[in-house]
């Protein structure tokens, strides 16, 4: 796969697509610091993250003009999301929530040295969090009946959720349709062939 060939198909400028290497680079020289992504997945972090996280841009339209990223850890999606928007969706603030102090410290390097100044960093749980948003999203944070009482309590009525999950989505399902209703689109991931995009709308627990 040529990665710049497919970054441009989200339509993206040349500006944006060196605005992704700039990242990679932070993100590598961080990662010497402290634990961000595996060493292992390091060697193909374009298409195992950031790939990954970009094809979530698809979900996004002008109407949303708050996404909130659970669990904001690496930067992924919320950081490749941010950059997207910056070009695509300018009127679009992206807020990463993230609770652990160092990976804090290095999600507000990211930004100030991309100079992306459509991103708040939040240092909170977010369980704490009193914010409404209309995307949520989460990647690799927790299992969906979980995600699903975080977002219930932060997503605007109409808002929908974006959550990236690898092959034990069926069985998340299960349990969150325990606790849950809600709607749901899944859609294949186009960089796992094991993973999945959900796309869930309409959350309310049930009685």
């Amino acid at each position: 796969m040529n990665i710049e060939s497919e970054i441009l198909k989200y339509n993206v400028s040349r500006e944006t697509l060196g605005k992704m290497q700039e990242f990679v680079g932070i993100l590598s020289e961080w990662n010497e610091k402290i634990n961000l992504v595996s060493k292992k997945s390091l060697q193909d972090v374009w298409v195992r993250h950031v790939l990954d996280s970009l094809q979530l841009s698809e979900y996004l339209s002008p109407q949303d003009k708050v996404l909130l990223d659970i669990g904001s850890g690496s930067g992924f999606p919320g950081v490749v999301l941010a950059i997207y928007a910056a070009e695509k969706l300018p009127d679009m603030k992206i807020i990463l929530v993230e609770s652990i102090g160092k990976k804090v410290v290095y999600l507000r390097d990211v930004c100030q040295r991309l100079g992306l100044n459509n991103v708040e960093v939040v240092q909170n749980r977010v369980e704490n969090i009193k914010i409404t948003a209309d995307v949520v999203t989460a990647r690799a944070v927790a299992e969906l009946s979980v995600l699903l009482a975080y977002t219930e309590k932060i997503i605007n009525k109409n808002g929908k959720a974006l959550f990236l999950k690898g092959k034990s989505y069926n069985q998340e399902m299960a349990v969150a349709q325990g606790i849950w209703n809600y709607e749901a689109d899944i859609v294949s991931n186009r960089y796992s062939e094991e993973g999945v995009i959900l796309k869930i709308f309409a959350i309310r627990k049930r009685k």
